[in-house]
C-alpha cells in the first residue's frame, strides 16, 4: 500500500513537524503546512482521485451530487496499536483489508475507532443527511475524519463538494455560489495543492475546476491539472495535446489517472488491483505507452512529492521563525502562570503581588509608569485635571448675586440695622450675605472628593485587570478588590471632614482685613463716582449774570414755606402709592397698625441703591478671596488625606490584612482556567522545543 503514499522522501520531515503542530493545539494554524484539495466539477471523479491517494477505499460513491460538505481527512501522527480482538469485534461487516494498524475516527464520535473502513462511509453518508437532508443540500460545515494509518502521510486532505450550475432537490437558487464561496475559502490558502480534477472524454475549455484554480493561482504554480476517465474516451481520441501544454498550459503540467468504475466498486475491486489495472492501460494504450511512466496515480504522488518538498524548502525559514516567536510567546504566559509546576509558596506568592501591586499603584498617580497612554489621560494625570479643570470652573462659576437679588440686600441691610436706622452702611449685612454664599462651596468640595475616590477605584480596576497574578488566583483579586475598597472609604471620611471644616473656617471668620480685600472707603467712593457718572448734569450758572438759576438756592426749599413735593421717608420704597395717599390723613387717623407682613414695594431709592451697590463691591472682593484660597487648598487637603496618605499607607494595610498565615491558602486556590492552561501551555512549551530541534536539522 505503500506504493500509493505520497513517497517516502518527505514523510519523516512533515511528519514530525506535523507531530509537533499536532500537539501545539490551537497555534497548529498559524503555521503553514500545506493541505491537498480536490477540486472539480460534479462527478468529475474527485473522491476516486482522493481515494487512490490515501490508498483505501472509504468514500460515498455515485451519480449527481455526492460529496455534499467539505470533508477534511487527516493522519494524526501517533499511531497508537490497538489489540487484536478490538479489531474482529469492529470487521464483523466484512471489510477484506481491515486490520489493527488502521482505522478512522471522527471528531463528532470522540473515541469510538471505525476499523471496517465501509462503516466509515456510512457514518460520511450518515452525518451528511443530518445535517443537509437526504435531496442533494449542501453545508459548509465540515466532516473532519482521522485516519489513524502508518501508511498515509501526515497531511490534511479535503474532498470538496463538486462545482454545479442547476439547483436540484433541496438546493437554493444560489446553489453555485454558495458551492463556490465555500471552494474559494479553502484554495485561497497560499499553502493549499490545488488537485484540479477534469474529465477527459469533457472539453477542457470548459473545465471548472481549472477556471476556479486559475482564480487563485494564476501563474499556476500550485495546481496540478488531473485527467479522469481516460479510459472512457471515445476510440482513436487522447489527451496528448493537453499532456503537451498545447490547448490549456499549466507550469506543473497534468496527470491522466484511471479510477475504478463504477463497476468495480459495486464488485468491491481493491484500490491495488485497480492501481495494477491503471499501469496496465497506460504501458499498453497506443497514445501512452511511450510516456507511460508520466501518468497514473504513482507519477501523481511523486509531483506531490517534489511539490511538498518544495513547498518545505520554501516556507522553511518562515516555520522557523514562527515557531521561535510562538515559544517565545508561550514561555512568556508559562512565567506569569508560575513556571511549569506553579509557585509553592504561598506567602511569597502574596508579599510580591502586594509590593508589585503599591508599586504599580504609586508610579501610576506619579505618572512614572511605563506605559502611558498616547491619546487619552491617565492614573495621576486624570486626579490633576478633576483638581485643576473640573473643580477649579465648579469653584469659580458660583456667582454670590446669583440667589441674592439687590432687594434682598436692602431688606438686609433695613433688619440688620435693628430699631435705629444707621447713619453708615452697616458691615453686619456683609457678614450675613457673605457667610451664606461661602457656605455653598461646600458641595463644589466634597463633589471633588468623590470625584477623586472615583479616580483611585479606577486605577484600582486598571492594576487588577493589568496584572496577572490576578488572572491566576480570583480569591486575590476579590479580596485585594475589598481590602483596598474599604481603605478609600476609611480615607474619604477624613477627607470629606477636613474640606468641610475648611469652608465652615472661612464662614466663622470674616477676615476683613485681609490685603486683597476692598475696604470700606474705597467701595464707598467708587460706588460714589460710578452713580456720579450715571446723573445729569448740574445746571450751570448765567453766563452774563453770574447768577443761579432760581430754586437752586438752599436745595430748592429758599422760598418754599410750605411742602409743595413730597419727601420720601426713610422707609419710602415699603409703601405703595395707595398707602401713601393714606398716611396724608390727619394726627392719629394716619396711624394704623403696621401689616402681618412688611415688603418693600418700591424701587430702590438713592440711598438705598448706593448702599447696596457699595454692599455687592464688598462682597464681591471677599468672596473671591475666599474662592481663591479654596482653589487652593481643597486639592493640598485631598492629596493630603486621601491620595498620599493612600499612596504611603496602602501597603500596611494590605499586609495588615491579607498576610495572615490562616488565610493565605484559601487566597491562592488558582482558577480551573489557570490549571487547565498551564498544562496546555507546558505541552506547547516542550513540542515547540521539540519542532526548533527538528527544524534546525532540516
Amino acid at each position: 500500500m505503500a506504493t500509493s503514499g505520497l513517497g517516502t522522501e518527505i514523510v519523516s520531515v512533515v511528519n514530525k513537524l506535523q507531530d509537533v503542530f499536532t500537539a501545539v493545539g490551537s497555534s497548529a494554524a498559524q503555521i503553514d503546512l500545506p493541505q491537498i484539495c480536490v477540486l472539480g466539477s460534479q462527478s468529475s471523479g474527485k473522491s476516486s482521485v482522493l481515494e487512490n491517494i490515501v490508498g483505501r477505499d472509504f468514500l460515498p460513491r455515485g451519480t449527481g451530487i455526492v460529496t455534499r460538505r467539505p470533508l477534511l481527512i487527516n493522519r494524526p501522527p501517533s499511531t497508537p496499536q490497538a489489540n487484536g480482538s478490538a479489531v474482529s469485534d469492529k470487521t464483523s461487516d466484512g471489510d477484506k483489508h481491515a486490520n489493527e494498524n488502521e482505522w478512522g475516527e471522527f471528531l463528532h464520535l470522540p473515541g469510538q475507532k471505525f476499523y471496517d473502513f465501509n462503516k466509515i462511509r456510512d457514518e460520511i453518508v450518515r452525518d451528511t443527511e443530518a445535517k443537509t437532508g437526504r435531496n442533494a443540500g449542501i453545508s459548509p460545515n465540515p466532516i473532519n475524519l482521522r485516519i489513524f494509518s502508518p501508511n498515509v502521510l501526515t497531511l490534511t486532505l479535503v474532498d470538496l463538494p463538486g462545482l454545479t450550475k442547476v439547483p436540484v432537490g433541496d438546493q437554493p437558487k444560489d446553489i453555485e455560489k454558495q458551492i463556490k464561496d465555500m471552494l474559494l475559502k479553502y484554495i485561497m490558502k497560499p499553502a493549499c495543492i490545488i488537485l484540479a480534477v477534469t474529465a477527459a472524454n469533457t472539453d477542457l475549455a470548459n473545465s471548472d475546476g481549472l477556471k476556479m484554480a486559475r482564480e487563485v493561482d494564476p501563474e499556476g504554480v500550485r495546481t496540478i491539472g488531473v485527467l479522469t476517465k481516460v479510459d472512457l474516451m471515445d476510440q482513436g481520441t487522447d489527451v496528448v495535446d493537453i499532456l503537451a501544454g498545447r490547448i490549456i498550459p499549466l507550469r506543473l503540467g497534468y496527470v491522466p489517472v484511471v479510477n475504478r468504475g463504477q463497476r468495480d466498486i459495486d464488485s468491491h475491486k481493491a484500490i491495488s488491483a485497480a492501481l495494477e489495472h491503471e499501469r496496465e492501460f497506460f504501458e499498453n494504450h497506443a497514445s501512452y505507452k511511450g510516456k507511460a511512466q508520466y501518468c497514473g496515480t504513482p507519477f501523481l504522488a511523486r509531483k506531490l512529492n517534489m511539490i511538498l518538498m518544495h513547498h518545505i524548502r520554501a516556507t522553511l525559514p518562515d516555520i522557523k521563525a514562527r515557531i521561535t516567536s510562538q515559544l517565545q510567546k508561550f514561555q512568556a504566559e508559562l512565567a506569569t502562570l508560575g513556571g511549569p509546576h506553579g509557585d509553592n509558596s504561598a506567602s511569597s506568592v502574596v508579599l510580591s503581588v502586594i509590593t508589585d501591586f503599591c508599586a504599580d499603584f504609586r508610579t501610576t498617580i506619579d505618572g512614572g509608569t511605563n506605559d502611558l497612554s498616547l491619546n487619552e489621560l491617565s492614573g495621576g494625570a486624570r486626579i490633576s485635571f478633576v483638581f485643576h479643570e473640573l473643580f477649579n470652573n465648579g469653584i469659580k462659576t458660583i456667582d454670590p448675586f446669583d440667589q441674592v437679588k439687590d432687594g434682598d440686600i436692602r431688606t438686609i441691610l433695613y433688619n440688620s440695622s435693628g430699631s435705629t436706622p444707621a447713619l453708615f452702611i452697616g458691615t453686619t449685612a456683609f457678614e450675613v450675605i457673605v457667610k451664606q454664599q461661602i457656605k455653598r462651596l461646600e458641595d463644589p468640595g466634597l463633589k471633588c472628593c468623590q470625584l477623586v475616590y472615583d479616580e483611585l477605584i479606577r486605577i484600582l480596576g486598571q492594576i487588577l485587570q493589568k496584572m496577572t497574578a490576578f488572572r491566576r488566583y480570583p480569591a486575590l483579586r476579590e479580596r485585594f478588590n475589598s481590602v483596598v475598597v474599604n481603605f478609600f472609604k476609611t480615607a474619604m471620611t477624613p477627607t470629606t471632614k477636613l474640606v468641610s471644616d475648611m469652608v465652615a473656617m472661612q464662614a466663622t471668620y470674616v477676615n476683613t482685613t485681609h490685603p486683597d480685600f476692598l475696604n470700606g472707603h474705597k467701595a464707598l467712593s467708587i460706588v460714589s463716582d460710578r452713580l456720579n457718572a450715571q446723573k445729569p448734569p448740574t445746571p450751570a450758572p448765567d453766563a452774563k449774570s453770574g447768577k443761579l438759576a432760581p430754586g437752586q438756592i438752599n436745595n430748592n426749599k429758599d422760598l418754599d414755606v410750605d411742602i409743595r413735593k413730597e419727601e420720601p421717608g426713610f422707609f419710602g420704597s415699603f409703601f405703595t402709592a395707595a398707602q401713601k395717599q393714606q398716611s396724608k390723613k390727619k394726627g392719629a387717623a394716619a396711624m394704623e397698625a403696621p401689616p402681618p407682613i412688611i415688603r418693600p414695594q418700591a424701587a430702590l431709592s438713592d440711598r438705598e441703591t448706593m448702599e447696596t451697590e457699595v454692599i455687592k463691591l464688598l462682597i464681591h472682593s471677599y468672596f473671591n478671596i475666599v474662592k481663591r484660597e479654596m482653589i487652593d487648598m481643597v486639592p493640598k487637603a485631598i492629596s493630603y488625606t486621601l491620595v498620599t496618605y493612600s499612596k504611603e499607607n496602602l501597603q500596611r494595610e494590605l499586609l495588615q490584612e491579607l498576610y495572615k498565615p490562616e488565610v493565605l491558602e484559601d487566597l491562592l486556590k488558582e482558577s480551573e482556567f489557570v490549571v487547565n492552561r498551564r498544562k496546555e501551555v507546558v505541552g506547547m512549551v516542550t513540542a515547540l522545543n521539540k519542532a526548533e530541534e527538528i527544524v534546525a536539522g532540516v
